[in-house]
């Protein structure tokens, strides 16, 4: 009896090992990280999205991909298209996009990011070609709007929400520089000659004020001399002044003695 006890426990035991074994075999768990989405798969086949946390099935064969569901941006490296102007340049943008659909993203697609990619250069291909040089340098939030509505749509047709395409860098051909650099001197100089004009005509117009002051009223003028002369005694310096005569009165010189007059009575 006691002897079949034991082969009853031996049997259970070892029992329970292989249970365990076997639900250890069936029992998956999987952890998604915050910002991502996982894309659980069975024998290669898409079953769900699992969002972020720890999650236990029950079976065999079970894989874990996951997407990253975090904001980003992809640089457009230095592209060279041609303006409506026949200039040649060379561009470069920053696309701003976020993974919304993780699942069209992975199996829509072999490589979404590259379709991106080639999404903004015919983007800006198509948008440069139509406008002049000069409004692709100074309207680049405009440019940067058209090259949205035009990138948006395919995007979303993988999964991709683009939220911003911008006009990082532009590049000109050396001899379009110097033309560029020649417009802004010129500009600058004319800017220059314009002040220099204002200012002397200001100048003007105060002299001819002042000049009018003047002659309505004599008296300032000995004032303002006065004035001079009293800043350049407290200077310490030599002034050489030539008097108006019409500073200080001129009286006429007395008669020599002894000069009679002529004067027939």
């Amino acid at each position: 009896m006691k002897y079949e006890i034991l082969i009853a426990i031996g049997f259970a035991f070892f029992g329970s090992l292989i249970a365990v074994a076997v639900l250890r075999d069936w029992r998956r768990a999987f952890l998604v990280p915050e910002g991502y989405a996982g894309l659980l798969y069975q024998k290669g086949k898409f079953v769900e999205v699992r969002r972020a946390g720890e999650h236990v099935r029950w079976g065999r064969k079970f894989t874990l991909g996951v997407a990253d569901l975090r904001k980003t941006s992809l640089l457009v490296a230095g592209q060279d298209v041609l303006t409506s102007d026949n200039v040649g340049i060379k561009t470069s943008l920053l696309v701003t996009y976020q993974v919304t659909d993780p699942v069209k993203a992975a199996h829509e697609t072999q490589n979404w990011q590259g379709d991106l990619y080639n999404a903004a250069q015919i983007a800006l291909r198509a948008v440069a070609g139509g406008v002049t040089i000069e409004a692709l340098l100074g309207q680049r939030l405009d440019i940067g709007s058209q090259l949205l509505a035009r990138v948006q749509p395919d995007a979303a047709k993988v999964g991709i929400s683009v939220t911003a395409v911008e006009v990082k860098d532009v590049s000109l051909p050396n001899d379009l520089k110097r033309a560029f650099a020649d417009v802004l001197k010129a500009k600058q100089e004319g800017q220059a000659a314009l002040e220099r004009a204002r200012g002397e005509s200001a100048s003007l117009r105060n002299l001819a004020n002042a000049a009018r002051v003047l002659e309505g009223n004599p008296a300032l003028q000995n004032l303002r001399l006065m004035q001079s002369l009293t800043a350049a005694q407290h200077g310490g310096n030599t002034l050489v002044l030539g008097i108006p005569g019409g500073f200080v009165p001129l009286k006429q010189s007395a008669k020599p003695a002894g000069t009679e007059s002529n004067e027939v009575t």
